[in-house]
């Protein structure tokens, strides 16, 4: 019991509608929300919430601080032997949790180190390569495979094109809400050209007979199933590639048609690459990696890769004239011996 006359170091827990406290993870899902963070980033801080709290015996975060997150980030590296980015991510989700939940001044926190990630250069395949893995792809994922090589989307960016993102006539493609939570444009390859009209004949039959079984419509960003209701029923929204059964909404609980699990993709990639034997641990990202490099190999503009892959900044886009090898151009010793 705190005096009447003491001040409470704690502020009062948030009450729910039945008038009982509101746990703390249910509180940092709704804030999450709230900032309009993705599901996958929703799920993964409060993964991280959890195992901070788990580590610390627990103990409720308001009663530690930076010692305990020093101390957790430590467990991460030394213990676990987890990646720099990881360290990375877990830091950025107590930030959240502390600063956007609790209201805890970031400042706390200026002890905690980043860890810095290694300089490594990304898997990237030759041409033929890649011509061998996009012949062995299972024909339900040749396409998005296609589309990931020929524009350097991401993988989530890919799943998640809309009918109205495709510009035929311009022969350009709108990535919304990339990486940053930015909109960039890139090209629609001519080769993907027929292949993808005709695939959208099938998703349109496939829309059709959702729309005969009354089948809610598909999700919707940013509120706009309550500024537009009926948006998400429309044909214009609906996913280029969609799952071929319907699932929950984990967010609204709605059953509702998704576009196609990433997981299906990956296992497709590593299947291709089985196949065509090739040694280097490829994976759907490996085709955006692929694009950038055969871009500059082509002569292409640095700055226009760095356009056509939505980097922030043009550092991030030099990895690849790395990748290149030019310095490999100049003649071995040994061989001049």
């Amino acid at each position: 019991m705190i005096p009447e006359n003491s001040t409470n170091p704690f502020p009062p827990a948030e009450l729910g509608p039945d008038g009982k406290p509101r746990k703390l993870l249910d509180r940092l899902r709704d804030q999450l929300r709230l900032k309009q963070y993705s599901r996958r980033t929703e799920k993964s801080y409060v993964q991280w919430a959890r195992r901070y709290i788990y580590f610390h015996h627990i103990k409720h975060p308001q009663q530690m601080g930076a010692p305990e997150v020093v101390a957790f980030l430590k467990h991460l590296a030394r213990d676990r032997h987890v990646a720099a980015a990881t360290q990375n991510q877990a830091l950025n989700a107590l930030v959240f949790l502390y600063h956007q939940v609790m209201g805890r001044e970031l400042g706390e926190f200026g002890q905690i180190q980043r860890a810095q990630r290694p300089k490594r250069l990304p898997v990237v395949l030759s041409r033929d390569e890649v011509r061998q893995i996009l012949n062995a792809i299972p024909r339900e994922f040749q396409l998005l495979a296609r589309l990931l090589y020929g524009t350097g989307m991401r993988v989530t960016e890919g799943h998640m094109l809309r009918v109205k993102d495709v510009d035929f006539d311009r022969q350009l493609i709108v990535v919304r809400d990339g990486k940053g939570r930015k909109d960039r444009i890139v090209m629609l390859p001519a080769a993907v050209r027929d292949p993808l009209i005709a695939h959208l004949k099938r998703v349109r039959m496939l829309w059709q007979q959702d729309r005969r079984n009354r089948v809610p419509g598909v999700w919707l960003p940013d509120a706009l199933s309550e500024k537009y209701p009926r948006a998400g029923e429309e044909w214009g929204w609906q996913w280029i590639f969609p799952a071929s059964g319907l699932s929950v909404d984990p967010r609204s609980g709605i059953r509702r048609r998704h576009y196609v699990h990433e997981i299906g993709m990956q296992r497709a990639m590593k299947q291709a690459v089985r196949l065509s034997a090739i040694a280097k641990p490829a994976t759907p990202h490996t085709l955006r990696h692929c694009f950038a490099t055969h871009l500059l190999e082509d002569g292409a503009d640095i700055r226009t890769v760095q356009e056509l892959l939505g980097h922030t900044n043009l550092e991030t886009t030099m990895i690849y004239t790395h990748v290149l090898g030019r310095g490999m151009m100049a003649r071995s010793p040994l061989d001049i011996l």
